[in-house]
């Protein structure tokens, strides 16, 4: 009997509740998590001190020049294993957007990629153990779910869980993992599905912190840096901790900007790098670790996690305004190669690194300025709060910035200047980035982000033809008995020669019925006095990305079809489940063509159903398993809106 199946037969036999079986589940998770994380960070240190001392050591003889090659051999066993994830279309992308699918690869290829990771961390490319141990966490959450058969929405939460408790382990900052959970994995999940939020947050609560306290017990509870005490010179100046805050949504928008295009120079998308097209993996990895030997050779200071030298910046330990500017560029251009080459992490860590230089750098410069006139922070302060605010606008995740850097310091002074500086970082960001509306809006909808797909859908393919509709001059309680008694969310109001004129809905009878009565009681007033007589309308020929703007900038749940040449004539009725079964629809249809013309598609299991029946989710009551819950599609969401990277 299979592990899976032995687990199903003790639920099925024991019938816990599914508070009980969710948090067994969330304990498990953070217990499996914390120590896979442990293991993944003893696992670098192990490949560092094998690649920089016993390797650099053993060669040293032979001249410091050895460290160019120590990367690339890293990059070569790297290669091995990326052919063997590549066997199974599991090729780690750069690319942030939402991690779709059910999570549900094979056993051995969760560890083939996390020593992957580890040893590309560890032979020094620029890149971070915070995105591998999320999607660690992630993927245990995932396959611990799909064991025990849960529904959809149960290993989702897991995975939201297991993502948590992966940055709780790597950080040893519980609280962050949390947040970082809400605001970036669980988070569309939390638009759609409002049933048990309480519950959901707790199964996320329990498995960070077993996961951070595994780690605590493992690694120690040294935090992941010794900051120093910050201490507020003058409110006066809050106004230079703006100015950081511009820079680092300029610095964040760079980064990310980079790493893009180094991937679409990789992919031979240039037009001077066609040629890269023809160049195998390897030799690709190859070309990304003699860039990360010579800056090893040249700039030892930039090369792998480096965390050590966000340690000395923050340490006060001095270095020169040139030496942190070539530091900034150097890290920035040797992460995107990094990240683009083929080599396995993430982005949370060079981020780090960037905001701790960009944030000492600009201590110097307004210390230089402003010494004489007002009293001005030592750098070390301005590198804390650059770390959270090019963090945060890089992962677009504020929040979760502002209170890992919070939990780390654990000093309420630093909160001030930290929010203004990650506020303004994450708006400035928001203005500039364009294609975030979109997304914005299709999850404001519970659909993962992928406009395309909605664009190519009209609105004359979904609508529903002869909505239900009142006349206006219909008294209300007669016009209320009629929804109600069909069940119908709204109704249309057209007056006597059928021209729209507005729409009752059961939000507009229930703030009648809560109203005072004044001196017209309810059984005197008719539909006209209180339907919502300023309607957005669409048309039949645009497409549902068109519509669902429209329906979310006043989160409406249905939007009328009308004529185009006749504005006040409906011909139909468009609502947000119309548009979710659309989009899955199409979904599926890809998933179809891609099988028969083996060309790529997006993935099947993106797809997300949505019953609006009785608050119901993928036909889920409170049932805690179910019986297909192990070919369930699962939405699998490691990044984060707009980055162009994996974190």
């Amino acid at each position: 009997m299979s592990l899976s199946r032995l687990l199903v037969t003790v639920l099925n036999r024991l019938q816990p509740s599914a508070e009980t079986v969710m948090l067994i589940s969330a304990i498990a998770v953070g217990l499996i998590s914390g120590t896979a994380v442990t293991l993944f960070r003893k696992l670098i240190l192990f490949t560092e001190e094998f690649y920089w001392h016993e390797i650099a050591v053993f060669f040293s003889a032979k001249g410091h020049w050895i460290v160019l090659f120590i990367p690339m051999m890293g990059a070569l066993v790297v290669s091995l294993l990326r052919l063997q994830l590549d066997k199974y279309e599991l090729a780690i992308s750069p690319k942030a957007q939402p991690v779709t699918g059910d999570a549900g690869m094979p056993y051995f290829q969760i560890p083939l990629k996390t020593v992957a990771a580890a040893l590309s961390l560890g032979s020094g490319a620029s890149l971070g153990p915070e995105g591998p141990s999320v999607e660690l966490g992630s993927n245990i959450g995932s396959q611990l779910g799909r064991m025990m058969q849960f529904s959809s929405e149960r290993i989702r939460l897991l995975i939201g869980a297991g993502g948590a408790a992966g940055l709780a382990a790597g950080f040893n900052a519980p609280i962050a993992g949390v947040f970082f959970a809400l605001e970036v994995l669980l988070r569309d999940s939390y638009r759609t599905n409002k049933s048990s939020p309480n519950s959901d947050v707790s199964v996320v609560v329990i498995a960070s912190v077993i996961s951070a306290l595994v780690s605590q017990i493992s690694l120690g509870e040294r935090p992941a840096f010794s900051l120093p005490v910050y201490e507020v010179k003058s409110y006066w100046e809050l106004p230079l901790y703006l100015g950081l805050g511009i820079l680092a949504s300029a610095v964040a928008l760079i980064f990310t900007r980079a790493i893009k295009q180094a991937k679409s120079f990789f992919a031979g998308e240039w037009a001077i790098a066609k040629f890269m097209q023809n160049v195998p993996m390897p030799i690709k990895l190859q070309m990304g670790g003699l860039c990360v030997g010579i800056a090893a050779f040249t700039f030892p200071e930039a090369i792998s996690i480096g965390y050590e030298t966000v340690e000395s910046i923050l340490q006060d330990t001095p270095f020169t305004i040139p030496l942190l500017a070539i530091l900034l560029v150097v890290k920035l251009g040797l992460t995107a190669i990094s990240a683009a080459s083929g080599f396995v992490g993430g982005i949370f860590a060079p981020a780090i690194f960037l905001g701790a230089v960009l944030g000492s750098l600009y201590g110097q410069a307004i210390a230089a300025f402003f010494a004489s006139s007002i009293a001005i922070a030592n750098s070390p302060a301005y590198a804390l709060v650059g770390m959270a605010a090019v963090l945060a606008g890089t992962v677009r995740a504020p929040l979760t910035s502002v209170l890992l850097l919070f939990e780390m310091t654990r000093d309420y002074r630093i909160v001030l200047p930290l929010m203004a500086a990650v506020g303004l970082c994450a708006w400035v960001l928001d203005q500039i980035d364009t294609v975030k509306g979109d997304r914005l809006t299709i999850q404001w909808a519970g659909l993962p982000a992928d406009i395309a797909v909605l664009e190519k859908i009209k609105i004359a393919e979904v609508m529903t033809l002869n909505p239900a509709s009142i006349k206006y001059s219909m008294p209300l309680m007669q016009a209320a008995q009629f929804i109600t008694s069909g069940y119908h969310h709204s109704a249309l109001v057209f007056d006597d020669i059928n021209h729209l004129q507005g729409i009752l809905t059961t939000q507009d009878l229930n703030r009648s019925l809560s109203m005072p009565s004044g001196d017209r009681p309810l059984e005197e007033l008719t539909v006209q006095n209180i339907c919502t007589k300023d309607v957005i309308c669409t048309f039949a020929d645009e497409s549902l990305a068109e519509a669902l703007k429209r329906m979310s900038t006043r989160d409406l749940r249905q939007m009328p079809v009308v004529d185009r040449n006749q504005p006040k004539r409906v011909i139909g009725m468009v609502d947000r489940l119309a548009i979710t079964t659309a989009y899955n629809t199409a979904l599926t249809k890809q998933a179809i063509a891609a099988r028969i013309t083996n060309k790529p598609a997006i993935p099947i299991n993106s797809v997300v159903i949505i019953s609006e029946k009785n608050g119901e989710k993928n036909g889920e009551k409170d049932n805690n398993l179910k019986d297909n819950g192990k070919d369930s599609p699962v939405e699998l969401k490691l990044d984060v809106q707009s980055t162009e990277v994996i974190f």
